[in-house]
């Protein structure tokens, strides 16, 4: 049997593998997933439990049904170094790409890498990834809901996944389900914490304005949380790229934000920025519909 505890795309995935691979196969799904991703699911004899908890009831509760079976293995989003390793390997695959793009990245040509982020494994394990090829010359921020920024919380307290986003003041609801976590992982905010380049708030209502607009200016269809990333070229292009932090230094809306990299002619920018867009092409037409109307 594979279990794994989700709000989203993990589940779709690891439920979708998994059954077609001959597992037993248990996505344990927060009240935060959207409806046709169950559906999805369950058509490909996937058991779906729900909760009417958030995500982390979700993956407590998966954690421990899986510990009572000894021929049950669970997909830990929270604390798995093995997942944390395979996000990692995306930076290794995008390397290849810009450089089948002839695209060069060093001091002098960083890269600025906008990643979605939930839990903060896959952002984590990405960003660890990049750090390990390209050092300094790579600059990764994590984007969150507004509503729902548990990194951002857990980061700038201190106190890792020992906070909830609830307990100073936010509601911890948003549209993006797979980003809809209250709590961060403690082994991403222990290993990327100190490497992190800065964290980036988005509205829900943003990120359905920036998902409509992908759609409409390149024919591109992201989920809402996919859209999140967007925020951060569309942030940068009115202040341009934070400079990076000296030890023991945070962002604030006081942080001048002098960026001698970015040019008056944005064509003309050695810089080269990502918008990390993952999760999409599976959402079916109706629900297509209803985001882009």
């Amino acid at each position: 049997t594979l279990q794994v505890g989700s709000t989203g795309n993990l589940g779709l995935s690891i439920g979708i593998t998994g059954a077609a691979l001959g597992f037993h196969t248990v996505v344990h799904m927060s009240a935060d997933a959207k409806r046709w991703k169950k559906d999805l699911l369950r058509s490909k004899g996937v058991d779906v439990r729900e909760y009417a908890g958030d995500y982390g009831a979700a993956v407590a509760r998966g954690r421990a049904e899986s510990a009572a079976d000894a021929l049950s293995h669970f997909i830990d989003d929270e604390r798995s170094e093995t997942l944390f390793e395979g996000y990692a390997v995306a930076a290794r695959r995008l390397r290849d790409q810009l450089a089948a793009r002839k695209v060069t990245v060093d001091e002098s040509h960083p890269l600025v890498v906008w990643l979605p982020c939930g839990v903060g494994g896959a952002p984590g394990g990405i960003s660890y990834g990049l750090k390990l090829i390209y050092g300094a010359s790579v600059r990764c921020f994590f984007v969150e809901p507004t509503q729902s920024c548990c990194m951002l919380v857990g980061l700038a307290s201190g106190r890792g996944a020992d906070v909830d986003v609830r307990d100073v003041g936010l509601s911890g609801e948003t549209e993006s389900d797979g980003l809809a976590v209250t709590r961060p992982s403690s082994l991403v905010c222990e290993l990327m914490g100190p490497f992190v380049d800065g964290v980036l708030t988005c509205a829900d209502g943003e990120m359905f304005a920036l998902q409509k607009r992908l759609w409409r200016c390149e024919g591109i269809f992201v989920e809402p949380s996919a859209a999140t990333s967007l925020a951060g070229p569309a942030w940068t292009a009115e202040h341009g790229i934070p400079p990076a932090l000296e030890d023991g230094a945070a962002y604030s809306r006081d942080t001048p934000i002098a960026s001698p990299m970015l040019s008056e002619r944005r064509s003309a920018s050695p810089i080269t920025q990502i918008a990390w867009s993952t999760g999409g092409s599976l959402v079916p037409a109706d629900a297509r519909a209803s985001y882009l109307g």
